[in-house]
């Protein structure tokens, strides 16, 4: 992987620069992006703009990276879709030096682009992979940019700090364009102004989405639909509340607190690093309606101390990549937790449940459990926590791929 835009523009030259065929909404950010794209997308479709979107990663297949209206792409045309950007950079590779090659990632996302204008969008809402700056994405003439979140990640290419990591992000933001953010760390805020202020662009906090209820109340989701109300404000101007409404009732987001089973209640979660561990530890808080600390060993016997009644069972399922801050993400979720079924996942930087095991040992975590095999130790959570508990299976996107990919399919790609 080498950084920068210049395989990406000659790229979708080969293709007739479909991106320029329709309005567009840029979304970068550590957590929170692919839901808050298709929020932003659900909101639009129903204002009577036909919309697509470009999501990353997929859970099931590659077609969910490609979505028109509210339906992922249909397998042959993602297929033709994928085969032409191939071959545009079959032709562009021609003109590169012999150490530069296109990567899957960029004929994915100029696959993306040109089939989206083949539909006849009126608008894409796009997803960066990785930063903003020099992501394969940057190449579309947004009017809208949106910030979700910024933690520390990837700093190997995106810098140490987290003010470098935003900057990197808000590079994004277009000259006169509108960038909509929501609650921001002190530094993110002043990186976000600094870059408002260069491109000359609006600037729009967004407002809490107060009235409206989501098909999955959680405080991370809610604050997510607010930054996708306030990006399609901003294009298209002010909503339909009736639509509104509408779009928030009726949106799920696979693998993200999805819930799959009941007796006991079965969550799975794609948070992979500390502040979506935290947004997730947040949200099961208030989906047992429980105070910080309430759960767990510890709060449910202070609770039983004083006459209430323990909450029911809470178990974790967990794997995590080995390039993650494991222990911090330890630290937000097993305070909650009466046990938790340490796995792995197919990604081979998976670490070893050995490894958590040992780390949430050292952590003062509740009893674990150790089960290679993630379908088994979902099974092994459940029974640990009975017809009454809770389970979440969460740490890794991957972990939530094998969970929900049919029994015994492959995962096409790490990517």
């Amino acid at each position: 992987m080498r950084f920068g835009l210049d395989r990406m523009r000659r790229l979708t030259t080969a293709l007739g620069l479909p991106q320029r065929s329709y309005a567009s909404v840029h979304v970068v950010g550590s957590n929170g992006k692919s839901s808050t794209a298709r929020m932003i997308a659900a909101i639009l479709e129903r204002h009577g703009r036909r919309t697509g979107a470009y999501l990353s990663p997929h859970l099931r297949s590659f077609t969910e990276r490609i979505r028109v209206g509210e339906l992922d792409a249909e397998p042959a045309a993602f297929a033709a879709a994928v085969q032409r950007a191939a071959h545009a950079a079959t032709l562009v590779e021609r003109t590169l030096s012999d150490d530069d090659r296109i990567t899957q990632f960029e004929v994915l996302t100029a696959a993306a682009l040109d089939e989206l204008a083949r539909h006849g969008v009126d608008v894409a809402v796009v997803e960066a992979g990785l930063g903003g700056r020099y992501d394969a994405t940057n190449v579309i003439p947004s009017s809208v940019q949106v910030l979700t979140t910024v933690s520390l990640e990837h700093t190997r290419w995106l810098g140490p700090t987290v003010r470098d990591i935003a900057r990197e992000k808000l590079a994004v933001v277009r000259e006169g364009g509108t960038l909509v953010v929501g609650d921001l760390a002190e530094e993110v805020e002043e990186e976000a102004r600094a870059a408002a202020a260069r491109q000359g662009a609006r600037l729009v906090h967004a407002s809490p989405a107060a009235g409206v209820e989501l098909a999955v109340a959680a405080p991370f989701q809610r604050r997510n639909f607010a930054l996708a109300r306030a990006a399609a404000e901003a294009l298209v101007g002010p909503l339909n509340e009736a639509a509104v409404r509408e779009a928030a009732a009726e949106l799920t987001i696979p693998g993200r607190l999805e819930i799959v089973d009941s007796d006991p209640l079965t969550i799975i979660d794609g948070a992979h690093n500390p502040s979506g561990m935290a947004a997730l530890a947040e949200a099961i808080e208030e989906l047992r309606g429980e105070g910080r600390g309430a759960g767990g060993r510890g709060g449910g016997a202070a609770r039983e101390g004083r006459g209430a009644r323990r909450p029911s069972p809470l178990v974790a399922v967990l794997s995590i990549l080995d390039d993650k801050d494991a222990a911090a993400m330890l630290r937000a979720l097993l305070p909650l937790c009466d046990a938790v079924v340490l796995t792995s996942n197919a990604n081979p930087r998976a670490l070893s449940p050995a490894t958590l095991m040992s780390l949430a040992g050292q952590l003062g975590g509740p009893p674990a459990h150790v089960e290679p095999e993630p379908r088994r130790a979902v099974d092994r959570a459940r029974a640990l926590a009975g017809r009454d508990g809770t389970v979440v299976a969460t740490g890794s996107i991957y972990l939530v791929s094998d969970l929900l990919r049919a029994p015994g399919k492959r995962r096409a790609s790490m990517l």
